[in-house]
């Protein structure tokens, strides 16, 4: 078998959600899915395209109208400018970070992964053989610009992968710190990929390196529609970026995949046209339910940072003295309580674990009912 993979586990999410589902009577709030219907727009469209027998391969790049749209999405909505040839459609975007990374690295190179962060980044590059160089964040789970740039020169780093809005952390880049992190960029030789999957789901002004133009050479941006427009399971992302890294990411996306689903892409293709507005209410919904899951979780004095993004919190547990793990072990068992150890996220998830707040109000009454219950039974004093 591949060495490479002796590393490697599966999910710690996925792992952990399993587990959720065989306690009889547990609610989880372990998955990062929305709990939206797909907009009618898009599923009509898609319904549309299989009628009229648009069911066959597209271009290994994907539908031309799609990445003509979503050029315009991104420089109308967050003033970020790229051409339909510098767009590729991925199968979702974990496709895209796989064609990304996989072009990119060669075994033994480094790249730059904040700890905790997506546990995708760090296997896929395990995967390739590269050595992963973790990097830690500021106790709010801002980027601390000043370990990146120390290990940038220390470790000779190539590549840094960043992700904002981030999971697990729901963290994002405030302006001050994008434009740091872009000076930082335009000094050194390293090419960074960013995963902005997030980037719809934001509740404070939007900043990305992909907004500055002279570092646009050395960017790689990966996004997507599964949380924009809730079709996680129909599987479109896309990668934008410039000819020398597109025409060696096309190369494994084409022998990985061809292309994506071309129902999914007509679908997308109208969600971009006419949904941006269902997109808008599912965000609002979600800003609601965060700001309901941080009253309940100071209520009962459990320590944890105000999210601006995504939908998940990423409250610490360090004062129980128990590891993660053995946190939401206990929690399932008495509670019937699913959450996700930090240490799915990395060495630095440690002391934490994810809430998803993707749930309707009454299940996450609930859910803080039995951690509320837990806390005050187990840990009295805290």
């Amino acid at each position: 078998m591949n060495e490479n993979l002796n590393e490697i586990q599966i999910s710690g999410i996925r792992r952990f959600a399993s587990k959720v589902k065989m306690v009889e009577g547990a609610l989880s709030l372990t998955i990062g899915q929305p709990d939206f219907d797909m907009p009618v727009a898009v599923s009509e469209a898609m319904i549309r395209a299989i009628k009229e027998h648009k069911t066959v391969y597209t271009s290994n790049e994907g539908i031309v109208e799609l990445r003509d749209e979503i050029c315009r999405y991104l420089k109308n909505t967050f003033d970020i400018e790229y051409d339909k040839d510098e767009v590729c459609l991925t199968v979702g975007g974990s496709e895209g970070l796989f064609s990304v990374l996989n072009a990119l690295l060669n075994p033994k190179d480094k790249i730059l992964i904040s700890s905790p962060a997506y546990p995708a980044y760090e296997n896929i590059a395990k995967m390739i053989g590269a050595e992963v160089v973790n990097y830690g964040l500021n106790d709010d789970f801002t980027i601390n610009i000043d370990e990146i740039r120390e290990k940038i020169e220390k470790d000779n780093i190539k590549y840094l992968m960043l992700s904002f809005p981030s999971n697990p952390t729901g963290a994002i880049l405030i302006k001050k710190q994008r434009d740091e992190l872009a000076d930082l960029i335009k000094k050194k030789n390293i090419v960074v990929i960013t995963d902005e999957m997030y980037s719809g789901i934001i509740f404070d002004d939007y900043y990305s390196v992909a907004q500055i133009k002279e570092i646009k050479d050395k960017i790689i941006y990966v996004s997507g529609f599964s949380k924009l427009l809730s079709m996680t399971g129909i599987r479109v992302g896309y990668v934008a970026c410039t000819e020398k890294y597109m025409k060696e990411i096309m190369k494994v996306h084409q022998y990985n995949v061809s292309c994506t689903s071309s129902i999914g892409q007509y679908g997308a293709l109208e969600g971009l046209r006419s949904s941006l507005d269902d997109a808008e209410i599912m965000r609002k919904s979600f800003e609601r339910r965060k700001n309901y899951c941080m009253k309940r979780l100071r209520d009962i004095r459990i320590e944890v940072n105000e999210p601006m993004g995504a939908f998940y919190i990423f409250p610490s547990i360090k004062k129980f003295n128990m590891t993660s793990e053995e946190f939401c072990e206990k929690l399932l068992n008495e509670e019937k309580l699913g959450c996700v150890p930090g240490n799915a996220f990395g060495k630095l998830g440690e002391g934490y674990m994810r809430i998803s707040y993707c749930y309707s109000d009454e299940e996450l009454k609930e859910a803080f009912d039995r951690l509320e219950r837990f806390i005050k039974k187990n840990f009295p004093n805290c």
